[in-house]
């Protein structure tokens, strides 16, 4: 029998795995303010259920010595908890617009979804000055439940990682929706992004690779060049 506070908890549990990535008991334990010995009684329930996962900690993550720690995920059937009750019939609507309106009417549709990146880019930039520009593509993005953050990537700028999709079943069918997304965001920005991984081709997480801007030289700089090349 499951008592509603072990339901309450265990969906405290999902949605900090789903907000905050793949975790740990003992990182669990401290968001939640729970005990070592509650969160592993609860991930050891949802992982018998197939709401959640164990998996081996990356490489760089291991430090010290010792067996690292074993981090949490996520499962297909955990993320179908939150937000994916329609995928069935968006499926079906897409596929009759792809049935009378071809690969363009779903690509015009993707193109029309994905447009909120852009309408609420210029809003939140405003209301949050302090944020770079990658970080005000998180906010927009997580305020429409994709739980989304960046990462700085050594030599390499940023990364924008999702740990949610809110349509990742119908883009496994239907990509122009992740391609349309990908667009959006390098359009905000103002460079060319890369997605590398989506939750919905059975990744983890959702990432894009967002490289550094274009390196400025200085016109001492630049003149200096011109007197050495001529």
């Amino acid at each position: 029998m499951i008592f509603e506070d072990d339901r309450s908890t265990r969906q405290r549990v999902a949605r900090s795995i789903l907000v905050s990535g793949p975790s740990t008991a003992a990182a669990l334990g401290e968001r939640l303010d729970l005990t070592p010995a509650a969160v592993r009684r609860h991930l050891d329930q949802m992982v018998d259920e197939g709401a959640v996962e164990a998996r081996d900690p990356r490489p760089q993550a291991q430090r010290g010595r010792g067996r690292p720690a074993k981090v949490f995920a996520l499962t297909e059937l955990g993320r179908e908890g939150f937000d994916q009750k329609y995928d069935d019939l968006a499926v079906d609507a897409l596929r009759f617009v792809r049935d009378t309106a071809g690969e363009e009417g779903v690509r015009a549709f993707a193109e029309r979804r994905a447009a909120f990146i852009e309408e609420r880019f210029g809003a939140v930039s405003q209301a949050r000055p302090e944020l770079s520009p990658a970080e005000v593509v998180a906010t927009v993005l997580t305020d429409e439940g994709y739980a989304a953050a960046v990462r700085e990537l050594p030599l390499a700028g940023e990364q924008l990682c999702q740990q949610h999709c809110p349509v990742s079943h119908v883009a496994h069918e239907f990509p122009q929706l992740c391609e349309a997304e990908t667009q959006a965001i390098g359009r905000v920005l103002g460079r060319h992004v890369q997605r590398l991984a989506t939750i919905a081709h059975g990744d983890g997480v959702c990432t894009t690779c967002i490289p550094g801007p274009p390196v400025q030289h200085s016109p001492s700089t630049t003149n200096e060049k011109e007197k050495v090349t001529s």
